[in-house]
């Protein structure tokens, strides 16, 4: 095996073994260490950072009857609201990785909550035209966050991934669940639906904050433009090839559906319970309770996932509590509203939860990770904002919900069957 050394500048990349993928340089190591000499301020930045990944979203769903109302917009181009987003945290995700070789990891997170911060307040301008652009900068400012956090986490916690995977899930969900709960009571106090949106504006601005002298510390211990940690060349030149990757896809699928479903009951689940005679304020009590849920399945799947060889058994166990939860909608909807609720709610939790991890625990180095998330980000995320409007689009055809949810069922089973491949005991290798 080639003996390591240092690069200069304008050396050529570095040959390592086949099983060695990334290697810090000197600067990077001192960078590290200074790093972890401020845990306190990584953690405090990566929780905040993980708030603002479902915050902006999910605090539109419960207001998206009066935001249509608004402009006079049907279902189907109501539902662009959520949708648009969705596929801009898709277009968006293949920068993610590029942007932080080139700038570094921090950088690019500081950005990101940058472009999320004015997203926001884009979004609620007077033209209509400003909701769906600013939902655009929105999702994109979220898919850099989604995209960089697992390599982050692979990085700087390589022997505490899961833990930390369940960290930043349950911190990102907590902040859906506020935001869904307090959407309607900050409209009433704010003097109207924008007021409520633009609010949130305030958390993106405070881990900005945060994370500058996070992006200072990196800066100071790496050459200015050099990511916190450098991919080299194995002996035989080559990285893997994920979109050869049979098992890469199944990842990438399983992400998809999940979020696909996720981002359905985000879009629609109050608008269900509505239809079928429940109050707008009942209705985002029930959907604040299942996302609330969604931080047992985000903390508990990922931590259970770290301690075992397979996760095929939890993928399984995670699409039927979703597929029982929308069994029940389609059988009482509002009868049974908080268990359907409370069903999906962890179901869907315990699934991005275990997304995320896989893209840990399915790679060998942090450059994989953050490409695979890259990946599986970008055709999930293009994959799910599809359900969203698929599912408008149904339900105005149709007049009716039991279609769309017998949809969404058939989801669900094919979500079991993609967490039997992604949930093997295997590694992406070159």
């Amino acid at each position: 095996m080639p003996r390591p050394h240092t690069p200069g500048p304008e050396a050529e990349p570095l040959l390592v073994d086949a099983e060695t993928d990334l290697r810090p340089t000197p600067e990077v190591t001192a960078a590290r260490r200074t790093l972890r000499a401020h845990s306190a301020l990584l953690l405090i930045g990566i929780v905040l950072a993980s708030l603002n990944m479902r915050a902006a979203l999910a605090g539109v769903s419960p207001l998206l009857g009066e935001i249509s109302g608004h402009f006079g917009l049907s279902a189907t181009t109501g539902s662009l609201v959520t949708t648009i987003p969705l596929i801009f945290m898709g277009l968006a995700s293949p920068f993610a990785p590029r942007l932080a070789r080139r700038w570094g990891t921090e950088a690019v997170l500081l950005s990101a909550l940058v472009l999320l911060l004015g997203g926001i307040l884009l979004r609620v301008a007077p033209p209509v035209m400003a909701l769906f652009a600013g939902g655009a900068l929105v999702g994109s400012g979220i898919a850099f966050l989604n995209v960089l956090m697992p390599g982050l986490v692979k990085r700087d916690f390589p022997h505490r991934a899961a833990g930390m995977t369940a960290l930043y899930t349950t911190s990102m969900i907590g902040g859906a669940t506020v935001s869904a709960a307090s959407a309607v009571p900050l409209e009433n106090a704010l003097g109207g639906w924008r007021g409520s949106l633009a609010s949130w504006s305030l958390l993106a601005a405070v881990a900005a904050l945060v994370w500058i002298p996070q992006t200072v510390l990196a800066r100071r211990g790496t050459h200015h433009g050099e990511p916190a940690a450098t991919p080299v060349r194995t002996t035989s030149g080559a990285e893997p090839r994920l979109g050869r990757s049979a098992l890469a896809w199944q990842v990438t699928l399983f992400m998809g559906l999940q979020s696909s479903i996720a981002y359905v009951c985000i879009a629609w689940m109050p608008t269900i319970f509505t239809d079928h005679g429940m109050s707008k304020s009942a209705a985002g009590l029930v959907f604040a309770f299942s996302t609330m849920l969604q931080m047992v399945g985000s903390f508990v799947v990922p931590t259970l996932a770290g301690r075992m060889r397979s996760q095929r058994t939890l993928a399984v166990a995670v699409a039927a509590l979703m597929g029982a939860g929308i069994a029940g909608l389609l059988a009482a909807p509002a009868a049974g509203a908080w268990v359907w609720a409370a069903l999906i709610g962890v179901g869907q939790g315990g699934s991005v939860g275990l997304a995320l991890t896989m893209m840990v625990l399915r790679t060998g180095d942090a450059h994989t990770s953050a490409r695979l998330s890259g990946m599986a980000q970008t055709w999930g995320y293009l994959l799910a904002a599809v359900g969203p409007l698929a599912l408008g689009v149904v339900h105005q055809t149709t007049g009716g919900w039991a279609l769309p949810l017998t949809l969404m069922l058939a989801v669900c089973g094919a979500l079991a069957l993609l967490g039997l491949g992604a949930g093997r005991d295997r590694r992406i290798r070159a």
